[in-house]
């Protein structure tokens, strides 16, 4: 086992492992830690705890030390200089008449590289923008082209169900969403109702997909026929999430509803499909 903290460098951004040190660290602290692109202000959003080795990537880097007031004023300087750079760049693009779209611009918190962040429809020569860009700011200049995904995990916005969108507000990484988990949860297959303001499916269709899937392997198919006590009968409805069958008799001229233990006991489905 070896000690560990979590921290976050952006609100809803990956939680990377670090080693903590001498310190006892709470949810409510800040810290200055070494990563790739340099020196970091992050907040701990996992206080120290025991994990296994292999859940980890060694060698872990060590804490440099607690954050105080005057990196707190540092980082909030550093967001008003990339708002000014903001500015100066979206001209610059003007000028160089570059088909890309300025999404966001961030300051290391060492202030040693100011990064661009972009999206655009296939690949773009801004090396003449790179280099216009050091001679006003003076410091290395990183331009990272991004995805739609990540534009809207970076702006922010509301979704279609009137809430902040899920990964600008706590979804740390992005999961494969696919068009089969719509079909499984028999939902709309219009486009403007499964798609998020990226364009892409939504991240929530994954959220209960899970629990549609084994509902799937516990319960008979839509139009199945099967036997119960009632008599030969078709399986005419199903609801996943509190496993219901709507089974019609044909012979009787009526329907029933069945729970899925209903089902196991009259030895419709067997146990072993929902272990």
């Amino acid at each position: 086992m070896i000690e560990v903290i979590g921290v976050r460098f952006k609100k809803a951004g990956k939680i990377y492992y670090f080693d903590p040190g001498q310190w006892n660290m709470t949810t409510d602290d800040y810290v200055i830690v070494e990563t790739v692109r340099g020196i970091e202000f992050g907040k701990v959003v996992i206080a120290n705890k025991q994990v296994d080795e292999e859940d980890i990537v060694l060698p872990l880097k060590k804490v440099i030390r607690i954050a105080d007031e005057k990196d707190k004023l540092s980082v909030a300087e550093n967001k008003d200089n990339a708002e000014k750079a903001y500015h100066i760049c979206e001209t610059k693009i003007a000028e160089h008449k570059l088909d890309m779209k300025l999404v966001e611009v961030e300051y290391t918190f060492d202030r040693n590289k100011v990064i661009f962040y972009f999206t655009a429809d296939g690949r773009v020569d801004f090396r003449n923008l790179v280099k216009d860009l050091a001679s006003v700011f003076k410091t290395r200049i990183e331009l990272r082209q991004i995805g739609v995904r990540d534009e809207a995990k970076m702006l922010g916005g509301i979704g279609p169900c009137g809430r902040m969108l899920c990964c600008s507000t706590f979804l740390g990484d992005f999961e494969p969403v696919s068009i089969k988990m719509a079909k499984d949860q028999d939902l709309s297959l219009n486009p403007a109702k499964i798609s998020g303001l990226c364009g892409r499916l939504m991240c929530c269709l994954k959220y209960e997909n899970d629990n549609y899937e084994s509902a799937k392997r516990e319960l008979p198919d839509l139009g199945q026929r099967i036997v119960t006590t009632m008599g030969k009968g078709k399986v005419v409805g199903l609801n996943m999430l509190e496993r219901l069958v709507q089974i019609e008799f044909p012979e009787q001229e009526r329907t029933l509803e069945y729970t899925l233990q209903d089902l196991i006991d009259e030895g419709v489905v067997s146990a072993q499909a929902t272990e």
